[in-house]
């Protein structure tokens, strides 16, 4: 068995993390489910969302609709009760550095574009879908693996512009002091959120009441710390909808 929540792991969070897998587990186990006792934060994402015996994991949207979505079962999708989107969506934040004078996207048409992954939703897809009816997407750009490299990167001016979703945004404005170096010059539209998944797929209902239940039990602190809502049921037809960038 294997169970991690790392899409939104940072230091500051570790502990929040640790109870609300404990809160989880117990919400399970009442449940006739089967859980490791401890997350797997540090094991690689793919070798995670692909175990035969994963209990759950968030993933992100363009993994889920590209190369997960037939081996694995949606449970549900976290909401962070994010400004400007319906529960259970996100959209990003694309930041450039507060004293550069640019303040259309047009003005970045030739810039460095900094991004996590190419199969990042939120990093990539989002932000390539925002550009082409502007009819442009950036030829220069640097490959981060995490949106907080690409943060940095803009801020230390190594690139000019990145896509950020808005939660690790929010997470960032929050713990990083560099973060106060960037600005918003744009979002994005929203789209469906990070997804919880399982591939224990005749459970998926019970899972996510489960992680409903947990939710609700969660310390006031803790809520606050991880930012989550509630959990809401978005349809799988909706993540597969959303193109992806060629």
């Amino acid at each position: 068995m294997i169970a991690n929540l790392m899409m939104y792991q940072r230091p500051q969070l570790v502990g929040a993390h640790n109870r609300f897998w404990a809160l989880i587990r117990t919400a399970l186990r009442e449940r006739g489910i089967d859980s490791p006792e401890t997350l797997s934060q540090d094991a690689e994402e793919f070798s995670v969302w692909r175990d035969p015996k994963l209990v759950l994991s968030q993933t992100c949207g363009m993994p889920f609709r590209t190369w997960l979505h037939e081996d694995v079962a949606l449970v549900g999708t976290p909401d962070y009760g994010l400004e400007g989107c319906p529960p259970g969506y996100y959209r990003s934040a694309l930041v450039v550095r507060d004293d550069d004078p640019r303040d259309t996207l047009d003005a970045y048409r030739d810039a460095c574009f900094a991004y996590n992954q190419h199969f990042s939703q939120s990093g990539y897809a989002a932000p390539y879908w925002h550009l082409m009816p502007r009819g442009f997407w950036f030829e220069n750009r640097l490959h981060t693996e995490q949106h907080l490299n690409s943060a940095h990167a803009v801020a230390e001016g190594r690139a000019d512009i990145a896509s950020l979703d808005a939660q690790s945004w929010r997470l960032m404005e929050r713990y990083e002091p560099f973060a106060k170096q960037l600005r918003v010059l744009d979002w994005t539209e929203p789209t469906p959120g990070l997804p919880l998944i399982t591939a224990l797929k005749d459970q998926s209902a019970a899972i996510f009441g489960a992680v409903e239940q947990a939710i609700t039990s969660l310390g006031d602190e803790d809520r606050s710390l991880l930012g989550v809502k509630g959990i809401a049921m978005i349809a799988k037809e909706n993540y597969l909808a959303i193109p992806n960038p060629p």
